[in-house]
């Protein structure tokens, strides 16, 4: 039997996939959260993220058709450093889950209470709700549909479309804002939020050599995949500006449903948040299987014997799946205890992503030659420069990842060493 994958995945579609990944969560909520942080700046802002993000989606791709992996970054390290840094970027991944992905929750329970019956309509059991979904699906095996994805992209374009018509948005109203040196710091903060709406890039680029044409649709497609993702978060930024839905007149993860109501009226209002929870459960499954199948496949790999290595009938890592749905509740529940905010869940786990997009950026530095070398020489200031831009948050992801380079194992073994001479 061929260990060929099938090369179906046409230009169109290949943009259209990475357009839907982009999307997801993020524009029912960044948007109005960056808008909260720098005001009419955002719109500066989501240009400058633009024309960053575009040399690391590059070396991304350069890097998935040179060095084709399900290991995604912890690959890209080993290849260009040691295994040991590879279990810690393995690691470093999974420390999202108490953060990442409760965030994308919160915004999923908000579509998904107005959806439940008027008894039951509490953010916390909508949350709850969606996790126990994810559950389920995971359990039985089943896959997002690809063309369900698409669907729900377009179904977002021409939300945001109608939102330009329906808000008589003018030239006055796209013009933008004259920079001053007041304008740094909001910029900058707001960037280190936005940075979430480009997480997903790393897995999409992985996907190239199932192009029909890889060698020429696959670069394309990543770039036109960002420019059109970027677009329309810059177009439903003008919107929110214009309208002021966002803190404190609006909760950002309200932003959305406010606006429709406010441009469409009721009537489309069931509508808007089938759209917004199916948008986010997408994008919330994904994140989780992937999360899954990272700790399944880690067991595999280093415990093998261990039933967190082990399958069901159905193919489906269970132990890996009640144990990372586990950690969901807790962090859930936390988080409802604590009143955490969903601009401090974003930085946190944004933190995480942008330390390993950095970290994919220096092995592509070591690892590539020629144009490429300095593509991703540059793409790994840009990086830089994105980090430095979380200020605190940043120390989340740098002590998650300083505590997994120490040598644990080093010093179990001599620990034990010394109570076998004594």
């Amino acid at each position: 039997m061929s260990q060929q994958l099938k090369q179906d995945i046409t230009l169109l579609g290949g943009i259209g996939q990475l357009s839907t990944t982009l999307l997801g969560t993020g524009l029912f909520m960044i948007p109005a959260i960056a808008a909260n942080i720098a005001g009419e700046w955002s719109l500066w802002a989501w240009i400058i993220l633009l024309f960053a993000i575009c040399p690391i989606a590059l070396t991304f791709a350069l890097m998935g058709r040179q060095y084709p992996n399900a290991g995604g970054t912890a690959y890209f390290v080993r290849q260009a450093f040691n295994s040991k840094m590879e279990r810690s970027v393995a690691w470093l991944f999974l420390s999202v889950l108490p953060v990442g992905i409760p965030a994308a929750i919160t915004l999923a329970g908000g579509f998904g209470k107005e959806l439940l019956p008027h008894f039951m309509s509490y953010q916390y059991l909508a949350e709850l709700f969606t996790l126990a979904l994810i559950l389920i699906l995971t359990l039985l095996g089943s896959k997002s549909s690809s063309q369900f994805q698409v669907l729900i992209a377009l179904s977002i374009f021409a939300l945001v479309a109608v939102f330009f018509w329906q808000g008589d948005i003018s030239l006055n109203d796209i013009a933008m804002p004259r920079l001053n040196t007041s304008a740094v710091l909001p910029i900058g903060l707001a960037l280190a939020v936005m940075f979430w709406c480009f997480v997903g890039i790393e897995a999409f680029s992985h996907m190239g050599e199932e192009f029909k044409n890889p060698q020429r649709d696959f670069p394309i497609a990543i770039v036109l995949g960002c420019f059109l993702a970027g677009f329309i978060y810059w177009a439903c930024s003008v919107v929110i500006l214009k309208f002021h839905a966002f803190e404190p007149n609006i909760n950002s993860h309200s932003s959305i449903p406010w606006l429709s109501e406010q441009l469409l009226g009721n009537k489309l209002a069931i509508g808007i948040t089938l759209i917004g929870y199916f948008a986010c459960f997408s994008s919330i499954n994904l994140y989780t299987q992937s999360m899954i199948r990272l700790v399944w496949a880690q067991a595999r790999e280093y415990r093998p014997t261990s039933t967190m290595a082990t399958l069901s009938k159905r193919g489906v890592p269970t132990v890996a799946t009640f144990l990372v749905t586990i950690v969901l509740f807790l962090s859930i529940s936390f988080g409802h205890l604590v009143n955490l905010n969903l601009e401090l869940l974003v930085k946190l786990a944004n933190s995480v992503f942008v330390m390993l997009y950095l970290l994919a950026m220096l092995s592509a530095f070591r690892l590539l030659t020629g144009f490429a070398k300095y593509l991703a020489g540059f793409s790994t200031l840009l990086c830089t420069i994105v980090f430095l831009c979380l200020g605190w948050s940043m120390l989340y992801a740098i002590t998650i990842f300083s505590l997994l380079m120490l040598p644990w194992k080093k010093w179990l073994n001599t620990s034990k060493k010394i109570e076998n001479e004594i």
